[in-house]
């Protein structure tokens, strides 16, 4: 089995500052893509953010120039400049997991809270 553990979340003040992390550990070959979703009270979870396996990354476009996603092995991290209350939601890790040659699965972290106030 695969875990994904998440910290780094928070309450901060708009305008400020909070880094995520995601260390993933477990039955693990390889790691592909590696993403940061959020979902919000009554909203469908959405992608914030992914970094593939060549450090390629995308976002979505609410966070563009505020949000950088990196990683460093089995750790993806998310930083995110000038947060907005529009930012706040639960903040979840998730990854394509290579366990064997023939077996790839992907998994979900527990998630994290990310408060914003304005």
């Amino acid at each position: 089995q695969v875990q994904l553990v998440e910290s780094g979340g928070g309450l901060v003040q708009a305008g400020e500052s909070l880094r995520l992390s995601c260390a993933a550990s477990g039955s693990i070959l390889r790691i592909n893509a590696m993403r940061w979703y959020r979902q919000a009270p009554g909203k469908q979870r959405e992608l914030v953010a992914v970094v593939a396996n060549n450090s390629s990354t995308n976002y979505v476009d609410s966070v563009l120039g505020r949000f950088s996603i990196s990683r460093d092995k089995n750790t993806v991290l998310l930083q995110m400049n000038n947060l907005k209350p529009e930012d706040t939601a639960v903040y979840y890790c998730n990854a394509d997991v290579q366990q064997t040659i023939s077996r790839m699965m992907n998994f979900w972290g527990q998630g994290t809270q990310v408060t914003v106030s304005s």
